[in-house]
């Protein structure tokens, strides 16, 4: 039987960032120094195929500190931790690895700096997503007020409107984000904020690159986790910006074929923190279904890196 053609439009910049590469970098050395097992504080990244592989090594995943021994590393995840974990890890003296991606940090940096200065801070996030609550535990309760659309600045009950900062977890929406941003500064004009938002090089590349195939697609997937914050933006994106049909998958098991039905032009992306393995799985079941034309769609090329903390590159 004669495959019906298919054209795959293929993002790029697409799947692992920086911050996710030097944070599963970070457990395979801890695992390399200390050996198994080691402690993983939430999550690495967000991706299940990772996580199942760094544990099939001997990383064992927990939410809590209190599941972790004394006498073994514990790493904390790429998202961030509140101020707290480390403060208790540090009274058990524990060997502490932290993953933090580096442009988190930065936003707990500053978090930290506006508090310094005595403004109360806003943040632009998801609740319960654990970057945000590594963010809004960098600072004592009641200083740090969370808003996730613009309806919620309409409602924001603030201590001072001359003394508020804001800052935004790096992995949402850019289009949203500059919605929710521009509500603040309506309503509080003194609100000081970062000279560009929060959201990191690698959201922001990976949504372009997303809102620059999405003229020439039927439907649109993305390999991502649904705990995957950056993942969930790029299938809004995509329908945002007028792909008939977006879903995301974890692999290639899961895609819904039969709505694709139809189709003849279809795009696909990966979120920060999936492997490039998964994206050649799905472009592999798309090979055995159609007679496929493959077209990458480049919009940035990324050349960050970050060096792993100190305590790795150390003899054991």
């Amino acid at each position: 039987m004669t495959k019906p053609p298919l054209t795959l439009y293929i993002a790029a910049p697409r799947g692992f960032c920086a911050g996710v590469d030097r944070a599963i970098r970070i457990v395979e050395m801890a695992l390399e120094k200390w050996g198994a097992p080691v402690y993983v504080r939430h999550e690495i990244v967000h991706n299940r195929y990772v996580v199942d592989g760094l544990r099939a090594r001997g990383a064992v995943f927990v939410e809590d500190l209190d599941d972790c021994p004394d006498d073994r590393p514990v790493i904390f995840s790429a998202h961030g931790v509140p101020k707290a974990v480390p403060a208790e890890a540090a009274r058990r003296n524990m060997i502490v690895v932290d993953a933090t991606c580096p442009l988190v940090t930065k936003v707990h940096v500053e978090a930290a700096r506006h508090h310094a200065e005595g403004r109360q801070l806003v943040m632009i996030g998801h609740a319960g997503h654990p970057e945000t609550v590594g963010t809004m535990g960098q600072l004592p309760p009641g200083e740090v007020l969370l808003v996730e659309t613009v309806e919620d600045v309409a409602h924001l009950s603030v201590r001072d409107p001359a003394r508020l900062a804001f800052v935004t977890q790096t992995t949402l929406s850019v289009d949203d984000t500059a919605a929710v941003v521009a509500a603040l500064r309506a309503r509080f004009p003194a609100i000081e904020g970062p000279a560009r938002e929060d959201i990191c090089y690698a959201t922001t590349n990976r949504q372009a690159a997303v809102k620059a195939i999405a003229p020439k697609i039927d439907a649109l997937l993305v390999i991502g986790a649904p705990n995957s914050s950056n993942s969930r933006r790029l299938v809004e994106v995509g329908r945002a910006a007028g792909c008939g049909h977006a879903q995301l998958v974890q692999r290639a098991a899961d895609i819904d074929w039969r709505a694709l039905e139809g189709a003849r032009a279809i795009g696909l992306t990966a979120g920060a923190s999936a492997p490039e393995v998964l994206v050649d799985e799905v472009i592999a079941a798309f090979a055995a279904r159609f007679e496929l034309s493959r077209e990458t769609v480049e919009t940035a090329v990324e050349r960050v890196e970050f060096k792993v903390p100190r305590v790795l590159r150390e003899p054991a």
